[in-house]
């Protein structure tokens, strides 16, 4: 809006305002309460302003655009912080405090919340000659986080533009609210897209600001209007307060533009693409300079006064109807000292550039009705433009200008006649409309059905297998031979599916039927279909019987024949080997495998786990004995197999190792459990006799150790009872009783044992007579 004002700047004054042609905004908080109310927010001959005051901790000010692409050529600021905060570029967080900054009492009540400090706030009263006031303000915020956590977009601080009459005990009416609701203007009323924290009230919302920006504030709304009707000649009160809540953190401001406050006409925002609300072409829009205390009104364009057509007279009426761009302005005389005007900027733009098309489906019954899904052709009717975006589909254009009766389900709407039309209503991004006319016709071609063979790739071969990007390429190629080039193949479960392109069967499948499935191909040329086709998926495979991984032993030294299941279309053996038949004949142990093609094309492996064995070979054998039947023996042997052991060949077992073993002689079997061979031996465990009676009845007249005679070098030694050695004693005929050709006593004696390894054994047996 034009403001009628004159300031004087004479910025070289204030050593605060240095560069003041930057690229940021300037702020003076040397401005009295009653210079700002009456120098910079109103110069009006329509009403009379007093009682001017306000507070804060250096906190409201003047400010100035300068060069700076900050919406308001000047204006007043009221900060939560310190006013020279404000000034850009965005590269620090404001969060200024002060010593007993507190909040305000009208502010909490007004939006219901509690906990408020840091309250800059203006108040003055007015005396309208008119019925209406208004003036135009941005609320900014640090609390406008590009990247905020969910814990932080409750937070918002809070202002408010209280209007009351004055000097009476009056409820406070807040005009800053967004527009069309009764909402507060905060920012979680008032918040854009892109961040953690949802949107609100969008259209409203400016930007999140970079670093280079007028401001060191993150974001601000757009420019807003705060008005009300009031009743001329009655004294009211005006109080325009910020405040943080909670704590000092994350300042705000509101920038209230220079000259808007309004006593009388306002003409509204203007409406500009810079500003993101343009009309759009064709529009009708109606100015509304009413005021019901006004004698006459009178209109201008460019500059000029408006004429009637028809008359040649100037345009006298309260309101008036554009239809072009310009610049409009509007004089309301209200008595001789009061004329009220005000001006606005208006630029329409054309309707966006839409492009009619033909939309082809394919009819499976050719009776020229089918499925269309509508949204195929949405990057086509826009032409690829991101500013345009689709609002709704129509049966007919009355419908598609009134947006009424859209198509519930464009993606499965069924046409009712041959080469019936649709109309597709596009926005741009100032929600001008433009109506795109779609023909809905039936492709007249047509793919004949295709069956493919697969082989099954699961082991155990129950006609249930995962087809590969690799496997629909091949169906691919396939269907596309001979087919004009450009078509694109998709695939589908069902033909309705195909049909409309939805859910398609990503490239890696898994058949839900075993062995045979019928899947559908959808072919499309861009957004038209060129056919729909069933795919027969055959899915062979092997009897798993036959397969199964074989363990096989042979004898070293000893080929033998291994056999694959016969029948077969060929074999190949790894390791590699010259049959081709269904065997081979392995004399070494490993792992030999051989993959077998049936008559389908598909393979198969079977593995054999080649084992050899051979017949034992005994190093030695261990006998730990004379411990009565408490005797071990230890086998010690080599050899490649798997042994079984015996001592008496006919109970074995799978260890080389036996205890409890009574003295005896024994005959050692050693088996291999391949059958590869048997290896025998014979030893004793022997023990000595613990008594013998030498009395000539040839029954146990000697002392003797059986055997013994198995341990060469072996040689005794007797003792009586006292340690007297009797004298060393023919392991082979033993003692007869005798010392020196005289028998002794009956009596205990010892002896000592040294065996050929020098181990010795003592004991002692009885003579007894």
């Amino acid at each position: 809006m034009k403001r009628f004002r004159i300031h004087v700047f004479i910025f070289f004054f204030f050593g605060f305002l240095t560069n003041s042609f930057s690229q940021y905004i300037q702020v003076d908080p040397t401005k009295t309460p009653q210079q700002l109310v009456q120098d910079i927010l109103i110069n009006s001959p329509c009403a009379t302003v007093s009682n001017f005051s306000a507070s804060g901790s250096n906190s409201f000010g003047y400010f100035t655009a300068g060069t700076s692409g900050f919406p308001f050529a000047d204006g007043i600021i009221l900060s939560t912080g310190q006013a020279t905060s404000a000034i850009g570029p965005n590269n620090s967080i404001l969060s200024d405090d002060g010593a007993g900054w507190t909040g305000d009492v009208d502010l909490q009540n007004a939006l219901g919340i509690s906990g408020t400090l840091n309250a800059t706030l203006l108040e003055f009263d007015f005396l309208p000659l008119t019925d209406k006031i208004s003036f135009e303000y941005i609320f900014a915020s640090e609390q406008y986080l590009s990247s905020p956590s969910s814990s932080q977009c409750g937070y918002t601080d809070g202002f408010v533009f209280l209007l009351k009459k004055a000097n009476t005990a009056d409820a406070y009416q807040n005009l800053a609210i967004v527009p069309g609701t009764t909402l507060p203007v905060t920012v979680s009323n008032i918040r854009g897209s892109g961040t953690i924290c949802p949107a609100q009230n969008e259209q409203y919302f400016d930007a999140f600001n970079g670093v280079q920006n007028p401001t060191n504030f993150n974001g601000q709304t757009k420019t807003l209007v705060a008005k009300s009707d009031v009743t001329a000649g009655i004294l009211y009160h005006i109080k325009l307060v910020i405040s943080d809540q909670g704590n000092e953190k994350y300042d705000s401001a509101i920038f209230l533009k220079g000259g808007s406050f309004n006593i009388g006409t306002n003409l509204g925002v203007d409406k500009l693409v810079a500003n993101q609300n343009p009309l759009c072409q064709g529009e009708v829009f109606t100015l509304n300079a009413t005021q019901a205390s006004a004698t006459s009104y009178k209109w201008f364009k460019n500059g000029n006064p408006i004429l009637n057509l028809a008359s040649g007279l100037p345009i006298t009426t309260p309101t008036y109807q554009v239809i072009s761009s310009g610049t409009y302005k509007v004089e309301v005389t209200i008595n001789a000292l009061c004329t009220s005007e005000d001006e606005i900027v208006l630029e329409y733009i054309t309707a966006p550039t839409v492009i009619d098309t033909d939309l082809f489906q394919c009819d499976d019954n050719l009776d020229g009705l089918t499925t269309y899904d509508l949204t195929k052709i949405n990057t086509i009717v826009t032409g690829n433009d991101s500013q345009l975006s689709i609002v709704n589909y129509f049966t007919n254009l009355l419908d598609a200008q009134g947006n009424a009766n859209q198509i519930v389900y464009p993606r499965s709407f069924t046409n009712t006649s041959v080469n019936q039309i649709v109309y597709v209503r596009i926005k741009n991004q100032f929600n001008c409309v433009a109506f795109a006319k779609v023909t809905l016709k039936i492709s007249n071609t047509s793919v004949s059905p295709r069956a493919v063979d697969f082989c099954d790739k699961n082991d155990i071969q129950d006609g249930i297998t995962e087809l590969s990007q690799l496997d629909f390429s091949i169906i691919s190629t396939q269907l596309l031979t001979n087919l004009p080039s450009g078509l694109v193949v998709t695939y589908h479960t069902t033909y309705d599916k195909a049909l409309l392109q939805l859910d398609a069967i990503s490239l890696s499948f898994i058949n839900s039927t075993p062995f045979q499935q019928v899947i559908f191909a959808a072919i499309a040329n861009g957004s038209n279909c060129y056919g729909v086709v069933p795919v027969t998926l055959n899915i062979n495979s092997f009897s798993p019987s036959g397969f199964e991984t074989k363990i096989v032993s042979i004898c070293a030294g000893v080929p033998q024949t291994i056999l694959a299941p016969s029948g077969y279309a060929s074999y190949v053996w790894t390791p590699a080997n010259a049959s081709s038949t269904n065997q081979i004949s392995v004399g070494t142990s490993g792992i030999y495998s051989v993959e077998v093609t049936n008559n389908k094309g598909c393979k198969a492996t079977k593995t054999f786990q080649v084992e050899t064995s051979e017949k034992a070979q005994i190093q030695n054998i261990t006998v730990n004995d004379f411990n009565g039947n408490s005797n071990t023996v230890f086998i010690n042997y080599s050899g490649n197999g798997d042994y079984e052991f015996s001592l008496d060949g006919i109970n074995f077992q799978d260890s080389n190792y036996f205890t409890d073993v009574p003295s005896a002689e024994y005959n050692l079997v050693i088996n291999d459990k391949k059958g590869c061979g048997v290896t025998k031996a014979d030893f004793f465990v022997l023990s000595y006799p613990t008594f013998f009676t030498p009395n000539g009845d040839g029954y146990n007249d000697v002392w003797k150790i059986q055997n013994i005679a198995t341990r060469p070098n072996s040689r005794i030694e007797l003792y009586n009872r006292f340690g007297k050695l009797l004298g060393n004693f023919d392991t082979d005929t033993g003692w007869n009783g005798k010392f020196n050709q005289q028998q002794l006593p009956a009596d205990d004696y010892w002896f000592v044992l040294t065996l050929e390894n020098q181990k010795q054994i003592k004991g002692h047996f009885a003579l007894k007579r």
